[in-house]
């Protein structure tokens, strides 16, 4: 997407209209030099015209695309081979304005729209310098051939010259602008992951103490007579020594030196195992359904801790806002595989679909929002992307994707 605001080009469409209309005004009346003055003016009413249909175009959507500024930029060019045309042609000293929506281009635009607005450019000066109306004045002027050739020459010349001069050092600037926004931006999710650590060390800290007190109360609980002669009320009791076991389990794993866990970087699994994996282990009465479109044996990756955790992570946001269905679709398109996980829910809000990925951002205000943002950053650590949208039923869709060389 180009960086160009509609808002500029109208500003600038203005200051080119009072000044064609001075410089007729001023030319036919003060300098009394005869010239086609009714449609001059008609030329710059067009003008006006697409200012302010380009107002109401702003008034939705400031940023436009490669293509539309295109047309603008090609509208303000033949508005001016136009007024050349009724005023004298490239003998006109302000010829040289033609390349004002050149240079814009090149500026902006990429490469091959500046090639086309060049070339129409350079066709124009042709037309023009063969087809104009001439300027009555007031003494008589001779204007020699090779002068005639040698101007029509430097323009094309300047045109050619100043779209590329251009385009190299904006496209150079880009390039570095576009390198310093992405190491600004990896380095502010970097911060805000060792922030992340920091908290989950703090939590393991804090956690411990409280889980602790809770494991000498079911152990007493479990103890007593009333609970041995209620099977129902043992059951429970059971069923939260267990939940808070696995607690003990995830706090020593995040508390655990990273380097001194086991490295199954070689060791290869099923993506429909994963998804089931993360499915079960939260016991859910909710139904889980994939499409494995990808043909042939089920396909493997590489096993990471990474995708574990990311996939995880993502099936449990599906699970707690699904009213009773997680769907799972597997494919591969062109070079990247993609999982495309949905649930039968409300969908995200509008008001945060855009701002998901980023931390404490959460469908409500019960969760943090870290869970998506980690998982986010974990897959495009591993060249991946993630995409958050709705379906046409409105139901919240994640789209992972990622390299088909992941596969094995």
């Amino acid at each position: 997407m180009n960086t160009i605001l509609l808002s500029n080009l109208i500003k600038i469409r203005w200051i080119a209209i009072i000044g064609q209309i001075l410089t007729i005004l001023l030319v036919n009346y003060f300098l009394d030099i005869s010239i086609l003055i009714i449609e001059c003016l008609f030329v710059v009413f067009l003008s006006i015209c697409v200012n302010f249909f380009s107002y109401f175009i702003q008034k939705k959507n400031n940023k436009i695309s490669d293509s539309q500024a295109f047309f603008f930029l090609l509208f303000d060019t033949s508005q001016l081979g136009i007024l050349l045309f009724l005023t004298g042609g490239i003998f006109n000293p302000f010829a040289i304005l033609i390349l004002a929506p050149v240079i814009i281009s090149a500026s902006y635009l990429p490469v091959l729209w500046t090639i086309f607005l060049s070339s129409f450019s350079i066709l124009l000066i042709l037309v023009i310098n063969s087809n104009f109306i001439p300027l009555n004045w007031n003494e008589q002027i001779f204007i020699p051939d090779i002068y005639n050739h040698g101007l029509i020459i430097a323009l094309i010349i300047t045109i050619i010259f100043i779209a590329v001069y251009a385009y190299l050092f904006a496209n150079s600037s880009r390039k570095i602008s576009q390198a310093l926004s992405e190491t600004k931006l990896q380095l502010s999710n970097q911060k805000k992951i060792t922030e992340v650590g920091s908290l989950s060390a703090a939590a393991v800290h804090e956690l411990s103490t409280p889980l602790n007190t809770i494991f000498l109360v079911l152990n007493d609980l479990l103890k007593e007579k009333i609970l041995i002669k209620d099977q129902n009320l043992l059951k429970d009791v059971e069923l939260l020594k267990s939940q808070a076991e696995r607690c003990k389990e995830i706090l020593l794993k995040i508390s655990k030196n990273p380097y001194n866990l086991k490295d199954n970087f070689f060791e290869k699994i099923k993506i429909v195992d994963i998804i089931k994996f993360n499915f079960d282990k939260f016991n859910t009465n909710k139904k889980l359904k994939i499409s494995n479109l990808i043909k042939g044996e089920d396909a493997k990756i590489i096993f990471k801790d990474e995708i574990m955790y990311a996939i995880g992570n993502i099936i449990q946001n599906g699970i707690i806002y699904s009213k009773t269905i997680v769907n799972v679709e597997i494919k591969v398109l062109y070079d990247e595989l993609f999982l495309v996980i949905s649930d039968d829910g409300r969908g995200f809000p509008r008001d945060i679909i855009d701002k998901l990925g980023e931390p404490y951002i959460s469908k409500n205000k019960k969760g943090m929002g870290l869970g998506i943002f980690i998982a986010k950053n974990l897959i495009e650590n591993m060249k991946g992307k993630v995409l958050f949208y709705n379906s046409n039923v409105n139901n919240a869709v994640v789209e992972i994707k990622f390299n088909k060389s992941i596969l094995c």
